[in-house]
């Protein structure tokens, strides 16, 4: 069926030259054989085609092939194995229906040890130093046991792992290798929307593809996160993780992180972390081995056109406080509740997103000077940044307070109306959790009693248990009728 429509859509093509030639030559025939030589008159003038085309418009598509040869070999190809995991356990999704996991439960059992083998992944990476450093995404190589790096000469190094940012999902790796070819940098603030952008990596392991794009937007915030994230057109899927997103000049300008998508593919949409800012983590994970940020201890949300009207703002801009913590530097500051904050250093804030960014990048224990707008006026407020640590700036979606700090736990008193239907004696109710506390199989719905054998019954109690008790905690929590202890490992 394939061979007859080519041939059908030939046999078409032939009869239209045909055709053509046929008129053609009737038309340049005249009587004696005299070929046609007066010049045909130019179609009526346009507007459009007179009109010189206005300054920057685009004449032509340009051609990526040199910048490619020469930045190619500084992107690589990153596979890992993850480390073992449980296929279910109780802090899976899936155990929940799970009726054996439900039975090792209730009765307080040990759950047999159902492994499943390990999880490979494939991602990309660009060199940055001559001795082996390379840039790459925290999601990349956060959780494996095994790290292989390979080069566009076919070489294969096994990488070691310096530091990863999860905050940022920016890792740091490094091989053994030395004269490697490294990527130069640009300056991500000074990008613009329009502007074409390159992407190098290996989707689905298909190593040093090429695609390319435009910026589509910049300073687009995305879940809860500390990036201004740079979107793009560029098409990025699986694998490209950790790869660089250069400009027209050859500069990496962004590590491609991200795709929207509603199929798991490309859908037009991808993102990347500025380099200025994946460059700062860089640094700090060189130096430190981890990454410190500053809070100021305030909850915020964004403003409307009804609440700019309600404060007396000529337009919607800046972040509108929305909680302030007891006792948090912010408080003892003197913002409150219904504050609107407008600038951080004499930088703009325009969305509420744009604060814990602000705040984030500066040094623990310095001096922000908050300009705000209370009352109906203008002012300026100095507070003091405390370090970030695990403990996650809330906003008004998440009412829950991080009584567990490093532990991850998201908790929020219960009145006694939730205590009777609960049937319990506890206080705290588990709304979110994350990182260590989800590791170890805390599930949100819990309720938490007490810490190595300590009752707690508000969440400062829970903080203050929790900080004395060191690398290892014994959380005992309900969960339905029964009690028990989990294990919490912080170290």
């Amino acid at each position: 069926m394939g061979s007859l429509r080519i041939w059908s859509l030939a046999l078409i093509a032939g009869i239209f030259v045909v055709v053509v030639a046929h008129q053609r030559s009737h038309a340049d025939a005249q009587p004696g054989g005299a070929a046609l030589t007066a010049p045909v008159p130019p179609p009526a003038a346009s507007p459009l085609l007179t009109t010189p085309p206005a300054s920057g418009r685009v004449t032509g598509l340009p051609d990526f092939s040199g910048l490619v040869a020469e930045n190619g070999a500084a992107v690589v190809n990153i596979s890992v194995v993850e480390k073992t995991r449980k296929a279910t356990g109780p802090g899976d999704p899936a155990a929940a229906d799970d009726p054996l996991s439900q039975f090792f439960r209730r009765y307080q059992l040990p759950e047999p040890d159902r492994r499943g083998p390990p999880a490979k992944g494939v991602g990309s990476g660009f060199i940055v130093s001559a001795d082996g450093y390379v840039l790459t995404n925290a999601h990349v190589v956060a959780d494996a046991s095994e790290v292989t790096v390979k080069l566009t000469d076919r070489r294969e190094f096994v990488a070691k792992v310096i530091g990863v940012d999860k905050r940022s999902d920016v890792a740091l790796i490094k091989i053994a290798a030395s004269g490697l070819p490294t990527v130069h940098f640009g300056d991500s603030s000074r990008i613009k929307p329009g502007q074409w952008v390159i992407a190098i990596g290996s989707p689905f392991g298909f190593e040093n593809s090429v695609t390319a794009g435009v910026v589509s937007a910049t300073a687009r915030p995305l879940d809860e996160t500390y990036v201004p994230f740079i979107q793009t057109d560029a098409a990025v899927n699986p694998g490209n993780s950790g790869g660089p997103l250069f400009n027209v000049d050859g500069q990496v300008i962004g590590i491609n992180a991200q795709i929207y998508s509603r199929t798991g593919g490309y859908m037009g949409m991808s993102f990347a972390i500025p380099i200025d800012l994946a460059l700062n983590v860089k640094n700090q994970l060189m130096t430190k081995g981890k990454v410190s940020r500053s809070r100021i201890g305030v909850a915020v949300q964004d403003i409307d056109q009804k609440l700019a009207t309600s404060f007396g703002l000529s337009t919607p801009h800046g972040a509108l406080v929305s909680t302030v913590d007891p006792k948090g530097p912010s408080e003892q500051a003197g913002l409150k509740p219904g504050d609107v904050i407008t600038s951080v250093n004499g930088r703009n804030i325009d969305h509420s997103f744009d604060l814990p960014t602000v705040i984030a990048d500066l040094p623990p224990g310095s001096l922000a000077h908050i300009g705000i707008w209370h009352d109906h006026k203008a002012g300026v407020v100095d507070v003091k940044t405390v370090l970030l640590d695990d403990e996650p700036i809330q906003d008004a979606r998440n009412a829950g307070e991080d009584g567990g700090g490093k532990l991850g736990l998201a908790v929020r008193p219960l009145d006694p109306k939730e205590q009777q239907e609960l049937h319990t004696r506890g206080r705290l109710l588990v709304e979110e959790v994350s990182g260590p506390a989800q590791a170890a199989g805390l599930q949100a719905g819990d309720v938490v009693l007490g810490v190595n054998g300590t009752s707690v019954v508000s969440v400062s109690e829970l903080k203050r248990e929790v900080a004395k008790a060191g690398h290892n905690v014994a959380l005992l929590i309900q969960r339905d009728e029964a009690q028990t202890y989990v294990p919490v490992d912080i170290g």
